[in-house]
């Protein structure tokens, strides 16, 4: 403890915080090696996606605005958090929670409806990889979610409970905001 400071007393980064910013870094390396295959594939093909893949976009734009009221749920138990209204967090990590939910159906429905398989070429490889590895990410982030809920329910709101809402928050919204980069490279620009 430094002179001056009273016992209790933390400056600095969460731990949890800390350590879920170092995790986002890497996943933001990992999916920008998928970005980059897809990216390299498509440049050198003259027919992208080849012919006979459709893609439909009106799922993936549900999709997309299903993750982003997620984020200003996920957002809600954040500030939530930081004013230790711990019905509040309950609230709408609930409703988060849901949110993910409904984005793994809709994305397992998606996939339902596609006349394409992953062994269909690179195309659907990279479309699969990507959109899948994203899914899984958002599994994730639900069960992150769901763990601190039952953490916030479990004992009274303290920084470290705090810390963990908001890491939850931080994964949360880097998942959205990867789906953003697939969806408008994926679905927009093809």
């Amino acid at each position: 403890m430094t002179a001056g400071a009273s016992a209790g007393t933390r400056r600095g980064v969460p731990g949890a915080l800390l350590g879920m910013i170092l995790f986002i870094t890497s996943e933001i390396m990992f999916f920008g090696g998928l970005f980059g295959a897809y990216l390299s594939l498509r440049a050198g093909s003259d027919d992208w996606p080849p012919e006979g893949i459709e893609v439909e976009r009106s799922i993936p734009i549900v999709l997309t605005l299903v993750l982003l009221t997620s984020s200003v749920t996920v957002h809600l138990a954040s500030k939530a958090a930081h004013r230790r209204d711990q019905a509040g967090v309950r609230r709408a990590v609930t409703l988060t929670v849901a949110l993910g939910l409904l984005f793994l159906a809709g994305q397992a429905f998606e996939y339902s409806r596609l006349d394409f398989a992953i062994e269909d070429g690179a195309y659907a490889t990279t479309f699969f990889a990507t959109t899948g590895f994203h899914g899984l990410h958002v599994l994730v982030g639900v069960v992150i979610l769901a763990l601190g809920f039952l953490q916030v329910g479990r004992r009274e709101a303290d920084p470290r409970s705090l810390g963990q809402v908001e890491a939850a928050s931080y994964y949360w919204h880097f998942v959205d905001a990867i789906w953003i980069l697939v969806f408008t490279v994926i679905y927009l620009i093809q």
